[in-house]
């Protein structure tokens, strides 16, 4: 069975023969262990099909988002700074933090722009035809909902916009929402099996905005562009950081086919209790543990979540992230084992 009939069987509760995982690392990671980690990989073959080594000098050449003490600015007006090399940067100034410039202001043309560079709509078709073809799974990005407006309106004000029913807040959704579904069009012409959206809306405890904000002003959005894909037969696969059980059950509504429910945020009992069953998710490993477990600690947490999460009919997908260059490569390389182990047996 190719990883894309599994990867279908798992979302679509098929009964997969295994359950497909992943390991991702940031770049700060790769900068730090370069040749030690692409030898890990190589041990994992499961995990890592078709990789191979030599390609650590690229982590040398961080793009400017990703370099510290750079400051860049993206095709949406967002300047971004980076304060440690390696990871993500963060938005310093947002476009519309005046809700004057909102009159004026156009999103980047998606005929011709991404987020931060220029786009080959044909080489993107070519691209997807080719791994179509080759039996591989098709997506398209279908990129930020929710942290794109507070990237746009910078995180305080969003805040305050959804405490006070600000009336500019809904021209936002709006110009967002056409916006994306200008995007997931060009995506559905050429034929994809997923769509992917990012969506932070979850600090470690809640949800940024309340359950009720959210089906007053997101939930809409949402539902316009997650049926969209749907109804063109193209799955949604849908990353969003943090607490978000409140809204489980909105999300299925909206149309999602997956989430990513953090472990440490949604906690596994929570997990269980708002996904099993219900639509697939993909379990995101506590990614803040990685640094002080043991490697048997690491070992026991992806037992655990294997245990209680997994149906043989499908709906499990797991997730390991190595976001800082504190997590011991012994550790990432018993993070690898216990994946491979309890998700390709």
């Amino acid at each position: 069975m190719t990883h894309r009939e599994n990867w279908l069987r798992a979302i679509e509760f098929r009964s997969p023969e295994w359950i497909p995982a992943s390991v991702g690392f940031a770049p700060i990671v790769w900068k730090t262990y370069r040749e030690d980690l692409e030898r890990v990989l190589l041990e994992h073959p499961k995990l890592f099909p078709g990789f191979e080594a030599g390609h650590s000098n690229f982590y040398d050449e961080m793009s400017p988002y990703y370099t510290q003490g750079v400051k860049t600015r993206d095709n949406w007006g967002c300047l971004w700074h980076n304060e440690q090399e390696g990871l993500e940067g963060i938005v310093v100034e947002s476009p519309l933090a005046d809700w004057s410039a909102l009159d004026t202001y156009e999103p980047p043309d998606v005929e011709r722009f991404d987020e931060r560079g220029t786009v080959d709509w044909e080489q993107i078709r070519r691209n997807t035809v080719a791994a179509r073809e080759a039996g591989h799974l098709t997506g398209g990005n279908g990129e930020r909902l929710f942290d794109r407006m507070y990237f746009l309106r910078g995180f305080e004000n969003l805040m305050m916009d959804f405490a006070t029913d600000d009336p500019h807040l809904p021209r936002l959704v709006e110009m967002l929402t056409q916006h994306e579904l200008k995007l997931i069009r060009k995506y559905l012409e050429i034929g994809v099996d997923s769509m992917y959206f990012h969506t932070d809306i979850g600090t470690q405890r809640a949800l940024m905005i309340s359950p009720a904000k959210f089906r007053k002003y997101l939930k809409p959005m949402f539902m316009a562009l997650f049926r969209t894909c749907r109804q063109a037969g193209t799955h949604v696969c849908l990353s969003s950081d943090g607490h978000v059980l409140e809204i489980v059950d909105d999300l299925i509504e909206c149309g999602i086919s997956m989430h990513d429910p953090q472990l440490r945020a949604n906690t596994l009992g929570g997990i269980k209790r708002c996904y099993k069953g219900k639509v697939c998710c993909t379990v995101d490993l506590d990614r803040q543990s990685f640094a002080f477990l043991s490697p048997q600690g690491i070992h026991d947490q992806v037992e655990e979540v294997v245990q209680e999460m997994h149906d043989p009919a499908g709906g499990l997908m797991i997730s390991g992230s190595v976001w800082g260059n504190d997590v011991p490569l012994t550790n990432i390389a018993s993070l690898c084992e216990a994946v491979e182990e309890f998700c390709f047996a």
